[in-house]
């Protein structure tokens, strides 16, 4: 994207000026807007060049680029790419394999990572298409805290796939995790200064007692 005119480079005869507190000041001359921006010790940046006159406003524009910059990378470091994890299914599956897949589906919610979830059907089970359906719906109902189906139940050839997305996103996801790990560090440092302070009584006692 490229940055926008400021200033000389403004080379129109007149625009639409904004303040520096976004109150419009009207349409005036661009050399009236370039001494106003100057009185102010401020940049004049357009900031609608399509427009008719084109819109500009005053402003501090090292500051504003810096700003930009900042958020843009506070975005970048918070930004967390979502994976799409696959589980698959056979149709007939007992409850202990069930349970199995459903934990991991949620543990891969849990983090914030999509779940495209697979049946795979078996010869005449292809003729049986609402038990996949049955199968999926329980299993978006059992998971229903953690995360919602983003694309229903559809037939891909001789599967069947559904799509669930995490409720909470990654970044939100992995920030959780930081804040907890801090936390049983803490808890951790808590327990170890209690022992230490109470085996240095007991210490203290024993010295107490071979005084006495």
């Amino acid at each position: 994207m490229s940055e926008p005119r400021i200033n000389d480079r403004i080379r129109v005869p007149e625009v639409r000026l904004v303040g520096p507190n976004g109150e419009q000041v009207g349409i005036v001359a661009i050399r009236k807007a370039l001494d106003l921006a100057r009185e102010a010790d401020l940049d004049l940046v357009e900031v609608a060049p399509q427009a008719k006159p084109p819109v500009v406003k005053l402003m501090d524009y090292g500051k504003f680029k810096y700003e930009s910059a900042q958020k843009a990378r506070e975005a970048r470091k918070n930004q967390a790419n979502t994976a799409l994890k696959e589980i698959r299914f056979r149709l007939k599956i007992d409850e202990h394999d069930y349970e199995t897949k459903k934990g991991h589906v949620s543990r891969f919610l849990n983090g914030g990572d999509k779940v495209k979830v697979m049946i795979m059907f078996r010869g005449r089970e292809q003729s049986r298409p609402e038990m996949g359906i049955k199968l999926l719906n329980r299993l978006a109902e059992d998971v229903s805290d953690l995360g919602t189906v983003e694309s229903a139940p559809r037939v891909d050839g001789r599967n069947m796939v559904m799509v669930i997305a995490p409720v909470r996103s990654k970044a939100d996801a992995k920030a959780e995790s930081r804040k907890a790990s801090r936390g049983a560090k803490g808890a951790s440092a808590e327990v170890k200064s209690r022992r230490e302070r109470e085996a240095q009584a007991k210490a203290e006692r024993r010295d107490a007692e071979a005084d006495a």
